[in-house]
This record gives C-alpha cells, sequence and structure tokens, in this order.
C-alpha cells in the first residue's frame, strides 16, 4: 500500500508540471488551435475524446473530503455537498465497512472496481471512438469497457462487474447510462457501497483539448434516499511516447 501510494503521488507530481509547461508556448512561436483551447473533433463533427487520461485526485480512497491516514493522502472530495444520502441501513453497513476497510475491499482481492471507481483510481486509461462506439482501455487490470451508441440495454437483469454501458452525444457531451451491475464493488476504500439497482449516468465534456469533465450521477433506491453527483477532471497525457503500460494486480 505504501509504494501504490508513494508511485501515485510522484506520477500526480510530474504530471502537474508537464501539464504546466505545456501551456506556456515557446518564445515567438504562434499558438495553434490546440493551444488556445479549441475542443478536437472527430470527422463525424463530435468532440474527439481520444487520448490517454488520468485524474488528479485522491477519490479511489475516498470520495469525500479526508485527513491523511496511514497509506491514504488527505484529500478534497469530488461529491457535490460532500454528503451522500444513506438510508439508515445502509449508513451502518458503510460504517461496518470502513471499520474493515483493509480487507473488506473488493479492490484489495483484485476483483474490478466498477463503474464510476475506474475512472478515478490511479491509472491512465485511453479512448478511443468511433461513430457507433466508444472504447476505454483501462490500464489497471487490463480492463475493456465498451460503449455503445444509439443503442437499447441489453435485457436484465444481468450482474455484471462494470455494468452495461449505452452512451449519446448530447451536443459536447458524451452521456454514458450504465445499468445492470452486481453488488461487489465501491465507490472507493473508505466503503461507500452500492447494491445491484446501481444505476449511473456519466456525463464526458471536453472544456479544452487536454481537459475532460467528468460527472456521474449515482441513483440506487436500495442505499440511497435520493440520486447523488461526483464530478472530477481527466487530464490528458502529452508525455512524449505516452503509452498505456502493464498492471498486475496482487491481493492483500
Amino acid at each position: 500500500m505504501r509504494n501504490w501510494c508513494m508511485a501515485w503521488l510522484a506520477a500526480a507530481m510530474v504530471q502537474a508540471v508537464l501539464f504546466s509547461l505545456a501551456s506556456v508556448p515557446a518564445a515567438g512561436q504562434t499558438q495553434t488551435a490546440t493551444e488556445t483551447g479549441a475542443v478536437r473533433r472527430t470527422a463525424e463533427g463530435t468532440p474527439d475524446l481520444s487520448g490517454i487520461w488520468q485524474v488528479m485526485n485522491t477519490a479511489a480512497w475516498d470520495i469525500q473530503d479526508h485527513p491523511a491516514q496511514k497509506g491514504v493522502p488527505a484529500g478534497q472530495g469530488v461529491v457535490e455537498g460532500n454528503e451522500l444520502p444513506y438510508l439508515p441501513a445502509a449508513a451502518a453497513k458503510k460504517k461496518a465497512n470502513y471499520d474493515n476497510r483493509a480487507t473488506a475491499d473488493p479492490e484489495t482481492k483484485c476483483y474490478l472496481p466498477g463503474v464510476p471507481r475506474i475512472t478515478y483510481m490511479p491509472y491512465p486509461f485511453q479512448i478511443t471512438q468511433s461513430q457507433k462506439q466508444v472504447t476505454i482501455l483501462y490500464e489497471y487490470v487490463h480492463a475493456v469497457r465498451n460503449i455503445f451508441l444509439g443503442t437499447p440495454h441489453i435485457k436484465g437483469p444481468i450482474d455484471w462487474w462494470m455494468g452495461d454501458s449505452r452512451g449519446r452525444w448530447e451536443g459536447n457531451t458524451l452521456v454514458v447510462d450504465v445499468l445492470e451491475f452486481n453488488d461487489e464493488t465501491w465507490f472507493d476504500r473508505a466503503g461507500n457501497f452500492h447494491s445491484d439497482a446501481l444505476h449511473v449516468v456519466e456525463r464526458y465534456t471536453p472544456v479544452g483539448p487536454d481537459l475532460i469533465n467528468y460527472e456521474a450521477t449515482i441513483e440506487d433506491p436500495k442505499v440511497f434516499s435520493k440520486p447523488w453527483k461526483m464530478s472530477m477532471l481527466l487530464y490528458r497525457h502529452k508525455e512524449k511516447n505516452a503509452q498505456i503500460l502493464e498492471y498486475e494486480c496482487f491481493s492483500f
């Protein structure tokens, strides 16, 4: 765990320096459309989300505000309002999860982390897209996720770790509706959890050539009294020869 945390923090520091350097044009150099904030587009006119992306936050440990702890860096939350509307029985389970988080978190057993957690795991992921499909290749445990555009969900119920993802474009935003989950994943290491009734709506909105605003609205009537939302920025990797590497998970 210590090595994991140190590696992520070091990577985040390097990434911050790279982004700051990339944003400053060289003396006498004319700024291109990319540098001035224009959103890249495909031949069809939709935003081009292709590239390698990564978050720069600590949501994988806790999606709410949290102080530094053993093996956990301090971080600001990504939940709107910083509160989760747990039903009473679910709040008690969340507390039990937190008390046993070192071994109870399904991610410690190398299971797929689910949606939206895989988005903010401290590893990069690559987006590729076509007219009919967006595919996300995650460095974490070689996960692959296909988002099919303009097609209905598969008839359930189906217990899937990553759910069934169906997308559509709303202007510049890729909206992804995700259903058919199992109840075996958490939102973070702090024990925030869901049931098999989870429904996630993701929104990927480019806010520049190298930034995507990511939002996920969470609905689960078995666990929460009302829907709630998290949001964060995704940063494009711009290092020379940036690529997705191998990651093998080893359970505790």
